[in-house]
């Protein structure tokens, strides 16, 4: 069951809060801190603990409070949501002709021995419950629908969840069909479902602003009858295989799934009968506190994957004259275009330049972090690097997954931007359909194009559907460091 992620509590003394827009994403009041309404009364001041003289109490108690009040990153961890489902999804869609050989019944990995391996390390797949041919028909479908939803961000919590479900199953059926683009997107599947992946750019963050314009009207939100409907089902899966023993041999797994099922449940009560009680308060916080968390795993994570092939590379001694990129132009399964591959081989300078400067950019990369220009130009670099990867070797979806990985550094203004240019193209092309009336207050045209991006400062822009564009949420818009 999902439940749409609501806003944080908002301290009115955080600092740099971000600015509200015309939906909030929360599905209920938003509970808040008292605010003056008026001239402060004349009277003596009380310093403040975290004042400039607080030092390092000060500082301390205002990081706590900003990842405890809010979600970082929501543009970034809704790229790495939406690269990552993308990946998976049309990488199932050309296997789909092949699945068979690949992941079913007529693989050379035989059923049999998929069971003995996974016994073995004790790794987790559905699809060792049965080999039957419809059972895996089933789960390939599912975890193709899962990828899909998730990518569109509806019902992302569940969705995530079946989401990691599938690509365990899939890719621990016959692990020796992978590379190291599986690897990330296995590692990636796990984290996203403690991620709040779905404030903005998905229908949970569209649904969610209907229900606070609808809560700023005085009116109860939508009533939730998916929610419910995914839940009982899911549940009554995850108790018979709890039961039956078929979640593995690991205990982090079970406990992860039970924790997240539970949890649901408990959200959508408190969410639905007491929104302004403090513990709803306190579920806000615990979600952010993971949410921030796991943020933080994945920046290490592809920080880890850079800097680990980057040193290994310069222990190889082809890296180390600079010719390793001359050998894989020039071999029949990573040349797609042979004649390009041969153009680039042909160049000893080239190819000197592309090796050294690959293990370049991926030894520094962990180090500019924490000088955003830097750190941009080797983003750039390396997502240009891994364009590259995709059109000469033939790597599309290990290109697309690394790419989805690095979109978790780049900074918070380009990505809003890109969003702002992606709303009016789909307007322009809405507005180019036919049937679409171009009368002034139709729901697809702002009122008054007055604000920085062509919508009215006062009137929420509205896509072609009637609904509002995803909200940004409180501390959203603020980047840090690592994040931009």
């Amino acid at each position: 069951m999902t439940i749409p992620s609501p806003q944080s509590p908002q301290n009115p003394a955080s600092q740099n809060p971000a600015p509200q827009s015309s939906g909030s994403q929360s599905a209920g009041p938003q509970p808040t801190g008292p605010r003056s309404a008026g001239p402060q009364p004349a009277g003596p001041r009380v310093p403040r603990s975290g004042g400039s003289g607080g030092g390092s109490g000060g500082g301390l108690a205002r990081g706590l409070q900003r990842v405890t009040a809010s979600a970082l990153g929501p543009y970034q961890s809704a790229v790495v949501r939406i690269g990552f489902a993308a990946t998976y999804l049309f990488f199932l869609l050309r296997e789909l002709p092949h699945r068979h050989e690949l992941y079913g019944p007529d693989s050379p990995w035989h059923w049999d021995l998929a069971r003995q391996l996974t016994e073995g390390n004790r790794a987790f797949s559905v699809l060792m419950w049965t080999d039957s041919t419809v059972w895996f028909e089933v789960v390939y479908a599912l975890t193709l629908l899962s990828a899909a939803a998730l990518m569109l961000g509806w019902r992302t919590r569940t969705m995530s969840v079946l989401f990691m479900v599938g690509v365990l199953s899939v890719q621990n059926r016959s692990i020796f069909m992978g590379d190291g683009g599986d690897n990330v997107v296995h590692l990636m599947a796990i984290y996203l479902v403690l991620t709040r992946c779905a404030q903005v750019w998905s229908l949970d963050a569209r649904r969610a602003a209907r229900n606070a314009r609808r809560a700023a009207e005085g009116l109860p939100p939508l009533r939730d009858i998916v929610g419910p409907v995914l839940w009982a089902p899911l549940g009554y899966v995850l108790v018979t295989a709890t039961a039956l023993g078929g979640l593995g041999g690991t205990r982090w797994l079970p406990v992860l799934l039970w924790i997240l099922w539970l949890s649901a449940a408990v959200w959508w009560v408190v969410d639905r009968y007491a929104p302004r009680s403090e513990f709803r308060t306190l579920l806000d916080v615990l979600a952010n506190l993971a949410h921030n968390a796991t943020l933080a795993v994945i920046m290490a994570e592809v920080c880890l994957i850079y800097a680990t092939a980057g040193w290994y590379k310069i222990q190889g001694s082809r890296w180390q004259d600079g010719t390793a990129l001359y050998y894989p132009l020039n071999l029949d399964y990573f040349t797609p275009w042979p004649a390009l591959s041969d153009i680039l081989g042909a160049s000893g300078l080239m190819v000197m330049v592309l090796t050294y400067g690959t293990v370049i950019v991926q030894v520094a990369f962990p180090f500019t972090l924490f000088n955003r220009r830097v750190k941009n130009v080797l983003l750039v670099v390396m997502i240009c690097e891994h364009a590259g990867i995709a059109l000469l070797l033939g790597l599309p979806f290990f290109s697309m997954a690394m790419i989805a990985a690095d979109a978790v550094f780049l900074p918070t203004a380009f990505l809003v931007w890109l969003g702002t240019r992606a709303t009016l193209g789909r307007r322009r092309l809405l507005s180019r359909l036919p049937g679409r009336s171009r009368t002034p207050g139709k729901p697809w045209t702002p009122t008054r194009a007055d604000g920085p991006d062509g919508r009215s400062a006062d009137v929420p822009a509205r896509d072609g559907q009637g609904g509002t564009e995803e909200p940004r949420l409180q501390g959203g818009g603020g980047g840090h460091t690592l994040v931009g």
